[in-house]
């Protein structure tokens, strides 16, 4: 068995990040642990997941002019994460009284209904619920 464990996102703050995915987004903080850089300065492993995912969010804090030049840009202006729900308006209701910014209107596809969010990056997701979890009217 294989699965993706961790992807990663750029952050300029790991505490604002932190806020930002358990409290506006409904994530867990998985972990949030002291650690060092290849070169020895200090860092932290700063791990997010939705509740019982088995894939995480490594939030690492931007390092330098080029990673700092990459935040809420990892993906070339293109969404580059999917966050799959199962009652869409409750979640987009939630996130947005939390603040966060939607750059689309909620709209219906076949394959679902979604709306594109920025994180505290400014990468691009989708919220989304697919099609096959829509409840009937």
């Amino acid at each position: 068995m294989a699965f993706l464990q961790l992807t990663t996102i750029i952050v300029k703050d790991y505490d604002a990040a932190i806020r930002f995915f358990t409290d506006a987004i409904g994530f867990d903080l998985i972990e949030d642990s002291p650690a060092r850089t290849n070169d020895g300065r200090v860092k932290r492993w700063v791990v997010v997941r939705p509740p019982e995912a088995q894939t995480g969010i490594l939030l690492a804090q931007a390092d330098g002019d080029r990673q700092l030049a990459a935040l809420g840009d990892q993906h070339a202006g293109r969404v580059g994460f999917f966050l799959e729900v199962h009652d869409f308006d409750a979640r987009y209701q939630r996130m947005h009284s939390a603040g966060v910014e939607f750059v689309t209107e909620p709209r219906e596809e076949p394959y679902g209904r979604f709306a594109v969010f920025l994180d505290i990056s400014g990468n691009r997701w989708d919220l989304i619920q697919p099609s096959h979890d829509t409840p009937a009217s």
